[in-house]
């Protein structure tokens, strides 16, 4: 039986060699670059995920923490306000009797005071007293009294009553006083109400 000659490396055409060739330097060179042309590395893409879910996490966190504070100084601010403005019913309330008191001392004008009798002067220092408590009592709860007349008409804090014709004062400036206001904190808890000039 007749062997057919196998063909050797040498008999393969010059073209089939040169393709060879080109694979071979492909390959060789993916192969220094760390991989082939189709082919991710798998770390890499690990890598890459586990920086991107990071930097979720963080940004998640950051706005967490922020949310938290915004939280927190809303929680304190009210809590403030609500110290604050806790007596305002209660205060108001007790607004009667300051201007009950005060009516009492208006009643006596000064020169019948000094010629009244030593108990009428006592019931009278007593009132003053009292009124000077109460108003020492609203002080300590950041209640206080506006003083209107000679302060420019605003009608935040005053309520008109009436005009008044007159060159002593600028129009809109208030002149009388009808009832005195109180405020707590920056809140009116009673404007004050008053007389308003007008030019004559």
């Amino acid at each position: 039986m007749i062997k057919k000659p196998s063909k050797s490396h040498h008999d393969r055409p010059a073209e089939a060699e040169t393709h060879d060739s080109e694979v071979l330097d492909e390959a060789a060179l993916m192969e220094a670059l760390g991989g082939s042309a189709d082919e991710v590395d798998p770390r890499e893409a690990e890598i890459t995920a586990l920086k991107e879910e990071a930097a979720a996490l963080k940004d998640r966190l950051l706005r967490t923490a922020a949310e938290m504070d915004n939280l927190r100084k809303r929680a304190e601010r009210e809590k403030a306000e609500a110290t604050l403005y806790a007596a305002s019913n209660f205060a108001r309330d007790l607004l009667g009797v300051a201007d009950s008191m005060e009516r009492a001392l208006a009643a006596v004008p000064p020169g019948e005071r000094e010629a009244a009798s030593e108990s009428l002067k006592n019931l009278l220092t007593g009132i003053e007293l009292t009124d000077r408590e109460l108003l020492n009592v609203f002080q300590r709860h950041n209640i206080r009294r506006l003083d209107a007349v000679g302060q420019k008409f605003d009608p935040h804090y005053h309520q008109a009553m009436f005009e008044v014709p007159t060159a002593e004062y600028p129009p809109g400036t208030v002149v009388q006083e009808i009832q005195k206001g109180f405020v707590v904190g920056e809140r009116v808890l009673r404007p004050a109400m008053v007389g308003v000039a007008k030019a004559p």
